[in-house]
């Protein structure tokens, strides 16, 4: 199928119009990877990678690590890599077409996280390239089914029930929701996220502009948790095509006692289950123990490496990376 490849230049860029197969997510807009680029995260350069068969052309947003090697334009905020499709018609070939393009310009590909990697692995493989994909990392969803918010959270563990119930008796905790962007309550956020467990928050500007910009979309879904009317607690989420997606959390140390965070969590699922009806919650990436409270499913995320055979320079790593997987199983 490589024929039907055509090749582009390097400098158009992915139309606003693409999508996903199959539910939408925020990190498949145009807008998000405008947003990696101009915080930084292009690398040497961004190319947006295409191919076209029939009225279908597929996109997949690519950073340039080194000359001849490629990755997909991500970050530490990213669930997930996929490629971005217009026009109508069967994808495959498309896929196909983007892949042998590449490979006039590239050597070595790395995709990371991939949520679902068999597509993108024929497709390279058609393409001629080499492909190791690797488990690397985790991922917890909620997936609800027929279920109602009362129905979900009696399959919840009973130590979270009884902690959820003990502590909301207690009255101690206001909560908070929002689904505006607000300046006062990211600050607050931030406030809680600067005096929690958490490391440095890796780029706070970039965050707060894609907060913004979901807040603009009617998407975002923010809650802050009080004690005596001093923040303690925050989340951020947003919902989109029935899923929501957690992307950011933190509490206080000193106000564990009174767990705020896993009131809060409780009340933005029930916000998001009952009000906005969404039929699934992505706890995003990693594998914390935490999550498996809230979460009834669990897949292994996937790192695709991809060696073009037809370029020198792709060939030590890939007989470096083909020779450790031998040895392992002979061990």
């Amino acid at each position: 199928m490589q024929g039907n490849g055509e090749h582009h230049a390097n400098d158009q860029r992915l139309p606003a119009t693409a999508h996903a197969t199959g539910l939408a997510s925020p990190f498949d807009r145009a807008a998000w990877f405008d947003l990696l680029e101009s915080y930084g995260f292009a690398g040497q350069g961004r190319v947006d990678a295409q191919g076209r068969a029939g009225a279908v052309t597929a996109w997949l947003p690519l950073r340039i690590e080194t000359p001849g090697d490629v990755a997909g334009l991500t970050n530490w905020y990213s669930f997930a890599i996929r490629p971005l499709y217009t026009g109508d018609g069967d994808r495959g070939p498309a896929l196909r077409a983007l892949f042998h393009n590449l490979r006039r310009s590239a050597a070595h590909l790395t995709l990371y996280p991939v949520s679902d990697p068999d597509d993108l692995i024929a497709a390279l493989r058609a393409a001629g390239w080499w492909v190791k994909a690797t488990p690397s990392g985790d991922r917890h969803w909620l997936d609800l089914g027929d279920m109602d918010h009362d129905a979900w959270w009696a399959s919840r563990p009973g130590a979270l029930r009884n902690t959820v119930q003990r502590k909301a008796k207690k009255g101690i905790v206001d909560i908070q929701l929002l689904t505006e962007f607000d300046d006062g309550s990211w600050a607050a956020y931030e406030q809680i996220y600067a005096a929690s467990w958490k490391p440095d928050e890796g780029h706070p500007a970039l965050l707060c502009a894609f907060a913004e910009t979901e807040g603009a979309r009617g998407n975002l879904r923010m809650g802050i948790a009080r004690i005596d009317g001093i923040p303690v607690a925050a989340q951020f989420w947003t919902v989109e095509d029935g899923t929501a997606f957690i992307h950011k959390l933190a509490h206080v140390e000193d106000s564990l006692k009174a767990s705020p965070g896993t009131l809060l969590s409780a009340a933005l699922f029930r916000h998001v289950i009952d009000i906005d009806k969404v039929k699934r919650v992505d706890f995003g990436t990693g594998n914390d123990a935490y999550k498996r409270d809230w979460m009834n499913r669990h897949d292994p995320l996937w790192r695709i490496k991809a060696f073009n055979p037809s370029r020198p320079a792709a060939w030590g790593p890939a007989f470096k990376a083909f020779a450790r997987s031998l040895l392992r199983k002979e061990n």
